[in-house]
């Protein structure tokens, strides 16, 4: 009667696996830890039988082969036999020191960089073919400059005198801003109280207060006024953000406004096809 009958006995129609008491379980596990107990036993006698057959069998003298393996080439190491042709002559607290070589890949490493420098100095600082940081940077910047010139061609190219209309977001209007601190200050103040220029915080116009008659104004000046033509320095869409950051001062009353010009005008009111006229 073997071990799978006994298991068995109860119920022949029963699987091995299919336990239904904790008695089986702990059978189960003892059979395992017996049959693993066996198997440690075992691999235990082979490795004390391989080790006494060592010892029993005198080692068989061979030659030291001078002969380097390829890892050893390529490390610099030597057998532990060759260490006494290592040595050196002196030694500190009986510690004596091996004159061993630089190691081949570490030779092999420094050279390569020697020669890497040596390519990189005919090609980016004698010939010349090659790009450096900052010849790399400044051809970024002018392709992005391009690509810049371009998405604001596209967008500026719809925006006229006809087509032009008041935007109100902030980024728009801080850039606007921005072109107005450079471009306008100068004449109309920081605040747009007037200068030289009128005062562009009230409601009164000398050119119309449409964003259409400020557009025109802008692009083509008033050279009769001192104000000169800004066509060729700024795009469609610049006009049209200053023009609408101009609007957006209306009624803001800042101290030293320069007194009222020209007829009075409520920009929102003012009719779209409204030009600047005198």
């Amino acid at each position: 009667m073997n071990l799978h009958s006994i298991l068995l006995a109860a119920d022949p129609g029963k699987s091995i696996w299919s336990l239904q008491t904790g008695e089986e379980l702990v059978l189960l596990i003892v059979v395992i830890l017996l049959l693993t107990g066996m198997v440690i036993v075992g691999v235990v006698a082979l490795y004390l039988l391989l080790t006494l057959r060592k010892m029993v069998t005198p080692p068989v003298a061979t030659q030291p082969s001078d002969t380097r393996t390829l890892w050893q080439r390529f490390t610099g190491l030597h057998a532990l036999s060759q260490e006494k042709d290592l040595m050196m002559d002196h030694a500190y607290d009986d510690i004596h020191e091996l004159d061993n070589p630089t190691p081949p890949w570490f030779m092999g490493l420094f050279y390569g960089t020697i020669a890497f420098g040596v390519v990189y100095l005919l090609i980016f600082h004698v010939i010349g073919t090659g790009d450096l940081q900052t010849a790399e940077y400044t051809q970024e910047v002018a392709l992005a400059d391009r690509q810049r010139d371009a998405y604001i061609k596209k967008v500026a190219g719809s925006i006229n005198e006809n087509t032009v209309a008041v935007v109100s977001d902030a980024k728009s209007l801080d850039a606007g801003k921005a072109v107005f601190m450079q471009s306008c200050v100068a004449c109309h103040g920081q605040q747009g109280q007037g200068g030289v220029g009128p005062n562009l915080t009230d409601e009164y116009w000398l050119h119309g207060g449409s964003v259409k008659a400020i557009f025109h104004t802008i692009n083509e000046g008033v050279p009769e006024k001192g104000m000169m033509s800004w066509k060729k320095q700024l795009n469609p869409l610049q006009v049209q953000q200053v023009a609408s950051f101009i609007l957006s001062l209306q009624g803001t009353k800042p101290a030293g406004a320069k007194e009222p010009q020209g007829d009075k005008e409520a920009p929102a009111a003012a009719p779209a096809d409204k030009l600047a006229t005198r």
